[in-house]
């Protein structure tokens, strides 16, 4: 049975079509551990523990009747807790709506569910998703399993921690500003953020304001398993007027192909970022891993001004229009990441915002340009090492940084263009936390993205590492 806290998807959804094992056995499996486990992290705000084993027991029957199953059927996986789910308390990491329990399910969840999997519970998250670090009013910080006086980090932490634990085998998150990536890096595990609108968003608390931004995902331990994730998420819905109306690709057909022929950009800091001495040479240590595999890597000609102010004024702005009505009645329950961000969104007018925009449209039409030339862009994925809980760098690599946003310049800007990104693990820092490399590609090609990140993943296998204390 231990094998299957940390089994991958790909592999533990055909044990179960075979009845090797039962859905209930692994759904129990992965409750034993939570709670054994889990007191050390703080990964999961809420449990659905008699509505999982119902659901399971629903799968073996499914199973054993020889009815058509969905490609996550009887997976135990977790929900962030920016997702909407019936019947499941549903906080955003907010103290204000720490009572709260949807009617309904947002889109992710609806899918996941269609899919076939078994949702054991809700992750941590900063409230309204407004940190790169986990930390609430309604619980305590969720910790890293590497060392639990370190950050997991945000917004999808819990995601990241209860993966890297094997707490469960597959997760969702979600990324306005790096928040599935910053978790990947800091806790040693696979993410991926699609092109923007590629998984449709729909359902949430407050006022809805447009989406730029944020784009609901997939975390795992593998490449294969993120892939089969991302495929049940992926598609059109008409609920988001946004959403690509285009099929998604197979995303795990070319997981295979290789990078042999590809034309790779590195680039250490995109013009601008300060970055620690020793993620910086991990990272680079791991792109040149591309070269071994065939492809050609090359010194990006990427010279960018930090966009930090442009992203912050839209990124701030749809906070403050979806919670800001709440702030003159419930300031003092505000946590400081998600009042910081409420407090710059009310100043933005409509003049700034106007230029923020227009910033973002002129950034990813140099990008664009710029993928006309490289078929990836490499950098590291984070500037520093997982964070020690409670404390934020002033100074990376002989840079001042703003200390709430400085740790993750590599991040941000694509999500402003509105790329696909991931985070592979590349290795471990001096003090033992993980360092991911950033794998950036065009618009509508996460297939590309995670074809490359699966031939890192078979030259440099990451999945067999685990935390000391969560074998």
């Amino acid at each position: 049975m231990s094998e299957l806290s940390y089994m991958p998807a790909t592999e533990l959804a055909q044990a179960i079509r075979s009845r090797q094992v039962s859905s209930v056995e692994v759904t129990e499996h992965f409750y034993e551990r939570i709670n054994r486990l889990d007191p050390q992290l703080n990964s999961y705000l809420a449990l659905c523990q008699d509505q999982a084993l119902a659901d399971a027991r629903a799968a073996d029957d499914a199973v054993a009747r020889g009815w058509a199953l969905g490609p996550l059927h009887g997976i135990p996986i977790s929900i962030k807790d920016l997702e909407m789910s019936k019947g499941i308390p549903t906080t955003l990491g907010s103290y204000l709506f720490r009572d709260r329990t949807p009617e309904i399910d947002s889109i992710v969840v609806e899918r996941v569910k269609a899919a076939g999997a078994i949702v054991l519970g809700k992750t941590n998250t900063p409230e309204f998703g407004q940190s790169g670090t986990t930390e609430n009013k309604v619980s305590d910080p969720c910790r890293n399993p590497w060392n639990t006086n370190h950050s997991p980090g945000g917004s999808s932490g819990g995601a990241g921690a209860a993966l890297a634990a094997g707490l469960c085998t597959i997760a969702t998150g979600s990324d306005g500003g790096g928040s599935i990536r910053i978790p990947a890096s800091f806790s040693g595990v696979f993410g991926i953020k699609p092109t923007q609108h590629r998984v449709p968003r729909y359902g949430g608390y407050g006022r809805p304001a447009a989406n730029h931004f944020s784009q609901s995902g997939p975390m795992s331990r593998t490449v294969a398993d993120t892939a089969l994730l991302l495929q049940a998420l992926a598609g059109p819905d008409s609920r988001d007027p946004n959403s690509l109306k285009e099929t998604p690709p197979d995303f795990s057909a070319g997981l295979a192909r290789g990078v042999e022929g590809m034309r790779i950009a590195w680039s250490p800091d995109f013009g601008y970022a300060g970055v620690d001495p020793e993620v910086a040479e991990i990272t680079a240590r791991a792109a040149r891993v591309f070269e071994e595999l065939g492809a050609i890597v090359e010194d990006a000609p990427l010279q960018l001004e930090d966009p930090f102010d442009s992203f912050f004024d839209v990124f701030a702005t749809a906070a403050y229009t979806s919670y800001g009505h709440l702030l003159e009645e419930h300031r003092d329950e505000f946590s400081p990441p998600a009042l910081h961000s409420l407090d710059h969104g009310a100043r933005v007018d409509g003049a700034r915002l106007s230029r923020a925009i227009l910033h973002v449209d002129r950034l990813g039409r140099q990008m664009e340009d710029f993928f006309d030339t490289y078929d990836l862009l490499l950098s590291p994925t984070m500037a520093t090492p997982a964070l020690e809980i409670g404390t934020r760098p002033s100074v990376i690599g002989g840079r001042e940084v703003d200390p709430q946003w400085g740790f993750l310049p590599f991040t941000y800007p694509i999500n402003m263009t509105g790329q696909t990104a991931s985070s592979v693990p590349c290795g471990f820092s001096s003090g033992g936390l993980p360092i991911g490399l950033h794998i950036v590609g065009p618009r509508q090609a996460e297939a590309r993205v995670l074809q490359a990140s699966a031939a890192y993943e078979r030259a440099r296998p990451w999945a067999n590492k685990i935390p000391a204390g969560f074998e």
